[in-house]
């Protein structure tokens, strides 16, 4: 531990996670049998185009193809398109890209195969409103979901519930052709259905699943939206239907393996590693808050762990906006409750980052703290729990440069928190 630099040493760690997800990595083991006739590739999400690159290199038949990632997120490939839309608020190019994938899926045989490569942020990626619905509402529901708090598994239910293109439709606009989706999973318990709400993969979740989670979270939607979810026209297909038998899901990676994969690093530089757990949710803040107190615990009591040890979890937790203009994510909102729990608090220090490398809607992944981070935020003018009482935490890390800014990662497999008691 002699000499040791606790920032170098998290974002070591990060690296670590983020390569354990790598989609050349990944993809080359969860390659489908290559079909008598065409091969069509698709996707969406922020790691979609790294997806397609890799998946391009590792295929050596003839493909075509076409996938949507977030503004900024593209990459370069010679066989598949690569279209750039926005997260988290969708907007036109979104809904070109939903029209332009259907389009590229409709008039195939039971000779064909599709290729799907879904990661997360295909919500927002995707728009595609039901019929009688306008782009506009899909969006007021999106920021509505955004500021509800509710988990992104409810979320998701509910989007795939207003949309053409969720919710398994996309793979029923490509039967009889067989789809095979290769998930990189963002989602608590890795059900690759919840992933960008599934375009190509159905599940259990139902209509009235999805009003009832509107219902116990209070979120006010549109009057056609409302409207909508109330008929029967809404219903999402169900994973019994004969247009998805035979298709394949394979979730190539996810929080559990990149946690593991940051644990095994810390130990080859000779600290002791914990996981709690890869499918951690609720309020940012109070998520925050619990991990304070563990690390507290640990520095004074040596317990439930011995230090030196680096504490590690994964997950997707929420933030319930409070506050208009505030700047930030869960991440960072995350570190800030966790700093004001551990201020003046030696030997700690911690990272919590998106894998994709954004947290929230600003330039960077999350950001670093330790037990002086509330200190050096009142010495610089910001009241650490003013912000997180404004939902402001990227202006409060922001002020004293503990920001961390990656750039996009080309995968994502959710939240990481690192946090090492020294």
């Amino acid at each position: 531990m002699t000499g040791l630099n606790p920032k170098a040493f998290l974002t070591s760690i990060f690296a670590a996670a983020v390569a354990a997800a790598d989609p050349e990595r990944t993809i080359r083991s969860h390659l489908p049998a290559k079909p008598k006739g065409r091969t069509v590739v698709i996707g969406a999400g922020k790691g979609s185009a790294q997806m397609a690159a890799a998946f391009e290199k590792a295929w050596d038949g003839p493909i075509d193809g076409l996938v949507v990632t977030r503004y900024g997120y593209a990459t370069h490939c010679e066989r598949i398109e690569i279209i750039e839309a926005a997260h988290p608020v969708p907007d036109e190019a979104g809904m070109t890209a939903s029209k332009r994938l259907l389009e590229k899926v409709s008039g195939l045989t039971a000779d064909d195969l599709v290729v799907a490569l879904i990661s997360g942020g295909g919500s927002a990626l995707l728009p595609a409103p039901a019929r009688g619905l306008t782009l506009v509402d899909e969006i007021a529901v999106n920021e509505a979901l955004l500021a509800s708090g509710a988990p992104i598994t409810m979320m998701n239910t509910i989007r795939k519930h207003i949309s053409r293109i969720k919710g398994g439709r996309l793979a029923a606009a490509a039967w009889p052709a067989r789809v095979v989706s290769l998930v990189v999973s963002d989602i608590p318990g890795d059900n690759p259905a919840m992933v960008a709400s599934g375009p190509t993969i159905p599940d259990e979740g139902s209509r009235a699943d999805a009003l009832s989670f509107i219902n116990a979270y209070g979120i006010q939607l549109p009057p056609a939206v409302a409207a909508h979810l109330n008929s029967p026209e809404a219903d999402a297909p169900r994973p019994d239907d004969r247009c998805f038998a035979g298709n394949e899901v394979h979730v190539i990676a996810s929080a559990a393996v990149s946690l593991e994969a940051a644990a095994d690093e810390a130990r080859r530089q000779e600290i002791e590693a914990v996981i709690l757990s890869d499918s951690i949710e609720g309020e940012a803040r109070e998520v925050g808050s619990v991990h304070a107190a563990l690390a507290r615990e640990v520095a004074a009591r040596n317990r439930p762990f011995t230090k030196p040890v680096l504490i590690l979890s994964g997950g997707e937790t929420t933030v319930t906006m409070r506050a208009k203009g505030g700047k930030g994510g869960r991440n960072s909102e995350f570190l800030l409750s966790l700093a004001l729990g551990i201020g003046g608090c030696a030997g700690i220090d911690a990272l919590a980052a998106d894998t994709d490398g954004i947290d929230g809607s600003q330039d960077n992944a999350g950001a670093f703290a330790d037990g002086t981070t509330v200190t050096r935020m009142r010495a610089a003018g910001v009241d650490a729990r003013s912000m997180l009482a404004g939902n402001d935490a990227w202006t409060a890390f922001n002020a004293i440069g503990d920001l961390f800014v990656p750039g996009p990662t080309g995968t994502n497999v959710n939240d990481l928190r690192a946090i090492l008691v020294r």
